[in-house]
């Protein structure tokens, strides 16, 4: 049992670090920067992070949330993220094992959050996170062998397709954009991770979940409805908890 809450704890650990990377991410991506160059800066007197003050989590504790050197205040969005992802990768071990399953959980989770955070800030989902995604979803359903990597291109697919299908749907009933190129690759890179079922289940999901909360404020205050938010909610309880909404849902439409 030591063992396993061993793994389980560095798995956290990793988490934290691709935390860390993650807020690279979105705070660069949107602006098309470089997420090498330059290197960690303080945002406020530009001054370059040094190792011990880049530490995730440990060393915006330490210090106070503030820059060592001009002492102005640093985002709690840090530490949050930071936390979060290694959250999602400590509790994927705990729950999957250490197994294959369990590392395409904490990728998708930490891809996921990426892509919820900055569409919801942006109304914009990086190629980064969706090609990228995509790239890593394929490579992992390898471990499947074959008809896992099959199940995983033709989710790819199936998701590309229907959301296209939507988006051109949408466009010729509204006469306008009713979905964005950047919902239309997520869903592809979604696909990859659980399949053509599961991206039906997404897209009802995601679907819902944005009708019953952003859409009624939408008409309010004529807001965009950041859809990639929602997709990402739909994807990660469709990953988790696919096999056995499915079930139920079988089940329920036969009356049994």
């Amino acid at each position: 049992m030591g063992a396993d809450w061993l793994l389980v704890f560095g798995a956290g650990l990793v988490g934290l670090c691709f935390g860390s990377f993650l807020n690279v991410c979105i705070l660069r991506l949107p602006h098309d920067q470089s997420l090498l160059k330059p290197p960690s800066t303080c945002p406020q007197c530009k001054r370059r992070i040094e190792w011990r003050d880049n530490i995730p989590v440990l060393s915006w504790l330490l210090l106070k949330g503030k820059c060592r050197h001009c002492g102005k205040r640093i985002s709690r969005q840090y530490p949050i993220i930071e936390a979060l992802v290694g959250l999602v990768w400590a509790s994927a071990v705990l729950w999957l094992g250490p197994t294959l399953h369990a590392l395409a959980a904490a990728v998708l989770g930490t891809i996921l959050l990426g892509i919820a955070i900055t569409d919801a800030r942006h109304y914009l989902i990086p190629d980064e996170f969706t090609w990228g995604g995509l790239v890593l979803g394929l490579l992992l359903s390898l471990g499947g062998g074959v008809p896992g990597f099959l199940q995983a291109v033709l989710g790819a697919g199936a998701g590309l397709a229907l959301l296209s299908a939507v988006a051109v749907i949408g466009r010729w009933v509204f006469k306008e954009e009713a979905m964005g190129g950047g919902d239309i690759k997520m869903m592809a890179m979604v696909g990859s991770f659980v399949g053509w079922k599961g991206v039906l289940l997404t897209i009802f999901a995601g679907a819902l979940l944005g009708t019953l909360i952003f859409v009624p404020l939408s008409f309010k205050k004529k807001k965009l409805v950041p859809f990639g938010v929602f997709l990402a909610v739909g994807a990660a309880v469709t990953f988790l908890f696919r096999d056995t909404v499915i079930d139920w849902y079988l089940r329920f439409i036969r009356g049994s």
